[in-house]
């Protein structure tokens, strides 16, 4: 049975007088602040980056895949407002965390942004609200990270005088089947009142919540997933080489296998994992079991394989410029062809392209890219180096003056037969080329 103050929240969810507070406005937290104002539900946005406030209180956004007119609409009417005051964090009933959470250069689990965002939380928490963690984490994070965090700086109860949930994030970014209100939530509460609360504002939001027993497993639920993914990844990578071998296309087995209705799921090869998820995710639960002193060697050696990509793609690439334009790959000249993590999107993150580029310069190779959606590359943690590198130009004359075309990224919107016809060489790791039934002499797989 709910208590008084679950019950005051819930009320609200469903007459709509609830306010949200969304802490993280990027690839999260604006498809969420979207979802909320979808369903006339007030938005307060925090981020630390004054430039993306600014704009998105002007009705702009740096991610071009996500449309703002609610958010310009939401500005008009008073139901969203960005801001970089994080005092204003008592003013919501709910503040729904999306921040970062990357590894360190150790491969273990960075959680100081979900730190710094808890103490923040915590100079400013009121009762009666709830706190819940989007982020992907490790189980554990909720109940041993936050909640300790809050109870100390308030002296309020978790659980009685505040309420503290963790609900995983979801997104694809640009999948134009499922966005954040389409996607089943997951939720777990730290206790009944929390969970209660969480499944009445997430019902609210997207089309169906899913209650499970506790935080940490709804964290669990989050890196299962992803770990599922990034497995299954690593099996056809590795059998795109032997398959290779063998003279077989791994994509044409994989098209093939996938006709069967049941027990298969296509998944297919790459240059390397990229994104905010598969690169990172897996590593979380591998650190979190050496606690219990289980080694994940399944897990691990997944993580293994899908980073030794980058690196076969390069030995490849040299092979073929050595074969087929007859140079060493320290006196070539090479075009990358995308360099967001997955098509038709402006999202660089964990994005093997970078890896590449770097490997490639390192065999004395000069490099340049092309993407139509991201003209300069932003800041990254770990290649800072390329940081405001500018895409080039992709025509006849431009094609002359490379000896080979590395396509990283399939972008939809590439004329790849124009590439094809006026390239030396085009070394295709996504299967682009054949997808667009662009076929030739000049054009691998790798």
């Amino acid at each position: 049975m709910t208590s008084q103050i679950a019950q005051r929240f819930i009320e609200r969810v469903n007459d709509r007088s609830i306010v949200i507070g969304i802490v993280g406005l990027g690839y999260v937290g604006i498809p969420l602040a979207l979802a909320a104002l979808r369903r006339g539900i007030k938005v307060i946005g925090f981020d630390i980056d004054q430039k993306r406030v600014d704009d998105l209180n002007a009705g702009k956004s740096a991610i071009k895949h996500i449309p703002m007119d609610l958010i310009v609409e939401g500005v008009k009417t008073g139901h969203f407002l960005a801001t970089t005051d994080f005092d204003r964090m008592a003013e919501p009933d709910a503040l729904l965390i999306a921040v970062p959470t990357p590894l360190t250069k150790h491969r273990e689990p960075d959680l100081s942004y979900v730190v710094k965002t808890t103490e923040a939380i915590g100079k400013r928490l009121r009762r009666e609200q709830l706190v819940v963690l989007e982020s992907t984490t490790y189980p554990g994070t909720t109940d041993e990270v936050m909640r300790p965090i809050l109870e100390k700086a308030t002296g309020l109860k978790s659980g009685e005088e505040f309420f503290l949930a963790f609900s995983p994030e979801r997104e694809d970014p640009g999948n134009p089947d499922f966005g954040t209100s389409t996607i089943p939530k997951v939720v777990g509460g730290d206790g009944a009142d929390a969970l209660a609360m969480s499944m009445a504002l997430y019902g609210a939001l997207v089309v169906k919540a899913v209650p499970v027993s506790s935080t940490a497993t709804a964290e669990a639920v989050k890196l299962t997933e992803n770990i599922f993914r990034a497995v299954n990844i690593a099996l056809v990578n590795e059998l795109k080489g032997v398959y290779s071998a063998m003279g077989i296309d791994v994509w044409e087995v994989i098209d093939a296998a996938a006709t069967k209705p049941f027990g298969f799921m296509p998944f297919y090869p790459g240059p390397g994992l990229g994104g905010h998820c598969i690169p990172i995710d897996p590593f979380y639960l591998t650190w979190k079991a050496r606690e219990y002193d289980i080694t994940t060697r399944f897990i691990e050696l997944a993580g293994q394989i899908n980073s030794r990509m980058p690196y076969i793609v390069v030995n490849k690439l040299a092979e073929l410029v050595d074969m087929k334009v007859r140079k060493n790959l320290s006196d070539s000249r090479i075009l990358i062809l995308g360099i967001a993590y997955k098509k038709n999107i402006d999202d660089m993150r964990e994005s093997p392209a970078l890896k590449l580029i770097e490997l490639i310069e390192k065999r004395g190779a000069h490099v340049e890219f092309h993407d139509p959606f991201i003209p300069v590359i932003p800041a990254t943690r770990e290649h800072a180096e390329l940081t405001g590198r500018k895409s080039v130009p992709v025509s006849k004359e431009s094609l002359a003056g490379f000896d080979a075309v590395l396509i990283a990224t399939d972008h939809d919107e590439l004329d790849y037969g124009a590439i094809v016809r006026d390239s030396k060489l085009v070394v295709d790791t996504r299967n682009a080329c054949a997808r667009k039934g662009v076929m030739a002499e000049n054009v691998f797989k790798a």
